[in-house]
């Protein structure tokens, strides 16, 4: 599976449509990061830069590590300057008060 698990069956045509799957999958991000690559040299291109032929051989849109479709995720992990009340100080018969007998 994408995420390293295995395949909990022992179905073989489960199997099959996991194996199938996952090919989908890894097919469909090969052909986005191909698009991403190619408007990128187009990019190139339009602003004026010579885009060598022999240097986009190189380029392969098969990546073998971790796919970043959105770039790198950066976690801010310190807190915020403006602390927001979040407690609400209530008694219980407020919330939930008593249903009449």
């Amino acid at each position: 599976m994408i995420g390293g698990q295995l395949i909990g069956h022992n179905d073989p045509d489960y199997q099959e449509r996991v194996v199938k799957f996952n090919e989908l999958i890894s097919n469909c991000a090969i052909y986005s990061t191909a698009l991403d690559i190619t408007d990128a040299a187009n990019a190139l291109a339009a602003e004026g830069h010579l885009v060598d032929p022999d240097d986009l051989a190189t380029i392969s849109p098969l990546i073998t590590r971790t796919i970043r479709r959105f770039g790198d995720c950066i976690v801010d992990t310190t807190p915020p300057q403006n602390i927001v009340a979040t407690r609400l100080d209530l008694t219980l018969r407020a919330l939930f008060p008593a249903a009449p007998v």
